[in-house]
């Protein structure tokens, strides 16, 4: 199956991707995946995005595409795949929907994640890490059994910068700016599958495959 996996930060997408790829035996794409190979093996687009990566440039979306292009043509996406992180905007999915049929490719579904804005901000800002060892607990999810301080080595647990309510609330601000749209653009082409991620991680998983077998 050619599936795009899409949802907001704190979604769950990660773990979801995790489980579908191995249900079906394809290969998980994330946009970050697809730029590293390419740096990596030294391609010609490759080297085109990390001159701008090395700048703090955004990618233009002629070199991404061009990227996301080479990737789905190698051959461990002949039996499928689960584009996560792309596209982002309207003007990609159009890019992306010629590229693939340029390359004789139907999408079957785009699947869209769905949690509500309080829990999201609930999970993203409840990450605790240890200061001295690194290791990660969640208010709310996975506390630390010694309060503020950390089970495996006694260290000072703090909050990151980007999971602080002000991080978190502008980058679901921008999420949201970007997606809507999108959401809408799948919805109208009839593939779109719209999952309620509010719920324990196997029913996620449950649900998403029974939809998907729906077609």
């Amino acid at each position: 199956m050619r599936i795009i996996l899409m949802g907001p930060p704190g979604a769950g997408k990660g773990t979801q991707a995790d489980v579908i790829k191995a249900e079906l035996n394809v290969p998980h794409i994330s946009t970050g995946d697809m730029f590293r190979k390419a740096v990596t093996e030294g391609t010609p687009l490759g080297l085109e995005a990390k001159s701008y990566m090395e700048k703090g440039q955004l990618v233009p979306d002629s070199v991404t595409i061009g990227i996301v292009k080479e990737r789905l043509s190698q051959a461990d996406c002949q039996k499928g795949f689960l584009l996560d992180g792309f596209p982002r905007t309207i003007p990609q999915a159009d890019a992306l929907a010629k590229t693939l049929q340029e390359l004789g490719i139907k999408l079957d579904a785009v699947i869209n994640v769905v949690v509500e804005r309080e829990a999201l901000v609930a999970r993203l800002t409840g990450r605790r890490v240890c200061k001295s060892c690194g290791a990660t607990y969640h208010m709310l999810f996975n506390p630390s059994k010694t309060g503020e301080k950390c089970e495996v080595c006694g260290g000072e647990l703090y909050q990151r910068n980007d999971d602080t309510l002000a991080t978190v609330a502008n980058r679901l601000d921008v999420y949201d700016k970007q997606t809507a749209p999108l959401i809408e653009y799948y919805r109208k082409k009839g593939c779109l599958i719209e999952i309620d991620g509010d719920k324990a991680v196997a029913e996620v998983t449950q649900n998403i495959m029974e939809a998907l077998k729906r077609g």
